[in-house]
């Protein structure tokens, strides 16, 4: 469980990152700094407070009088504040000596505050006549002629105070919460923004994985426009690479039709059974050639295909192959729609549609069908007939590597009869077993499925799943 969260987050995207690194420094920060402003208000206003306490004990220190025949205290001290006047008003004073003589503030009535001698001025929280929390400033001092110590507290209730102290922290928490929203949504806009650039350089690729564009927008920062400009040299390279390649192989490939119809010729002179070994050799190196170049050919990108029609570009196949199954009496029936398109290489979409086409051709008795129909995320094409069709043994014979899907075709041959103008050239495969071979390899390269089912015409139908997008 605990590796599945780590991988989860190290597949987060770079704003979540960030975002997420922002919201932790913010939950760190802000109530630190809170705790800090807290404790240091805390501490000033209850200085300021003691500072008042202590003021106050002050003024009756200097206010203590004794009478001079009796030496006894005056007990008309008065601080001229009427909160002392009032019963358990909060706000009290007290004079004492070790004999209990007292002398107290009418505020505190019949009730004493708690005496604790000390030498200097002290200050303390104690607990007040009504259980209210008090601060008591206090003192020991002795009066000329006094035998005794008198000891002095002036206490005031600290409710006030730390109402004052919550009231603040209050304040703060709500203002240091509304700093973190702020903080982390003018963070969020940062980011949005800062990464507005890898979004479009993301949103570039995408399209050029659809083929809806063929370069990438250099339009960028410097950084990433630098990044995009590589990137749309690799493309070009590739592009340059396949169509080299593809090019290559056709040139290989009519290089070797002469020699190999030469060797054929010279073989036929030979007698029987010197002319059946060679011949045999001959076929045989004929067949491996065409296998590798009709692969290469194949050998396209296909993340850089862009998209095709698939109705525009299966015609010139279609309509060529229509007039061969018309002059056999095959009734070649189509259903394609104008807005179907399909994101492969024309010529790899060509080449396929008339594999697939030649064999059910091939085996038909009278009818042959080509249909499309669109799925989610991309669309089946499928090519049926009407000819003995195959088992399941020999369907999944037929779908292994290298293996022939007319093992036991008919000598029916596309290519040998007129009115052929796809620019294909099928005759070489008819009767090699090549031609599911290729559409193998097409399926693999680019993603595409193959599948040999019953025809609802009787016999075979080929379905092909190719990756498409429909026109909007």
């Amino acid at each position: 469980m605990k590796g599945a969260r780590l991988g989860s987050v190290a597949h987060w995207t770079l704003g979540k990152r960030l975002l997420a690194a922002a919201l932790v420094l913010v939950l760190l920060v802000l109530p630190l700094a809170g705790v800090g402003l807290a404790y240091n208000f805390r501490e000033a206003v209850t200085t300021s407070f003691d500072q008042r306490l202590t003021s106050l004990l002050r003024v009756i220190l200097a206010r203590l009088e004794q009478d001079p025949v009796s030496r006894r205290l005056d007990a008309t001290l008065s601080l001229g504040d009427p909160r002392f006047s009032r019963v358990f008003s909060g706000w009290y004073w007290q004079v004492t000596d070790t004999r209990d003589t007292t002398l107290v503030s009418r505020s505190l009535w019949d009730q004493r505050l708690p005496v604790v001698q000390s030498g200097g001025e002290t200050l303390r929280n104690a607990t007040g006549p009504r259980g209210e929390p008090l601060r008591i400033a206090e003192r020991d001092i002795r009066l000329p002629g006094q035998p005794h110590s008198l000891h002095v507290s002036v206490a005031a209730s600290r409710e006030g105070l730390d109402a004052e102290v919550a009231r603040f922290e209050w304040l703060l928490g709500l203002s240091l919460l509304t700093l973190g929203v702020v903080l982390l949504t003018g963070l969020a806009l940062q980011i949005h923004w800062g990464l507005a650039p890898l979004r479009r350089l993301h949103t570039n690729l995408r399209a050029i994985e659809s083929g809806e564009q063929k370069r990438l927008d250099t339009h960028l920062p410097g950084e990433l426009r630098e990044l995009a400009q590589a990137m749309n040299e690799v493309i070009e390279r590739d592009e340059r690479m396949i169509t080299r390649s593809r090019d290559a192989a056709g040139n290989l490939a009519h290089a070797l039709k002469t020699p190999v119809s030469v060797l054929k010729t010279l073989a036929d002179r030979l007698p029987e059974q010197p002319c059946h070994q060679i011949r045999e050799e001959v076929t045989r190196i004929d067949t491996a050639v065409r296998h590798h170049l009709a692969r290469a050919s194949a050998a396209g990108s296909a993340s850089l295909s862009g998209r095709v029609s698939l109705k525009g570009t299966i015609m010139p196949v279609v309509e060529g192959l229509a007039r061969l199954a018309e002059r056999r009496g095959i009734l070649f029936e189509y259903h394609l729609d104008e807005a179907l398109n399909v994101r492969m290489d024309p010529q790899d979409l060509q080449e396929l549609v008339g594999n697939l086409l030649d064999n059910a051709l091939r085996w038909a008795k009278a009818r042959v069908g080509l249909s499309a129909v669109v799925v989610d995320s991309g669309l089946w094409l499928s090519i049926d007939d009407d000819g003995p069709g195959m088992n399941e043994e020999q369907r999944e014979r037929a779908l292994k590597r290298g293996a022939r899907l007319d093992e036991k075709s008919s000598d029916f041959n596309p290519g040998s009869g007129p009115g052929f103008d796809t620019g294909l050239d099928p005759s070489p495969d008819s009767g090699s077993g090549l031609g599911l071979a290729i559409v193998e390899d097409l399926m693999t390269l680019y993603g595409g499925q193959l599948q040999l089912e019953d025809s609802v015409l009787g016999g075979l139908c080929a379905r092909v799943w190719l990756p498409a997008l429909t026109s909007t």
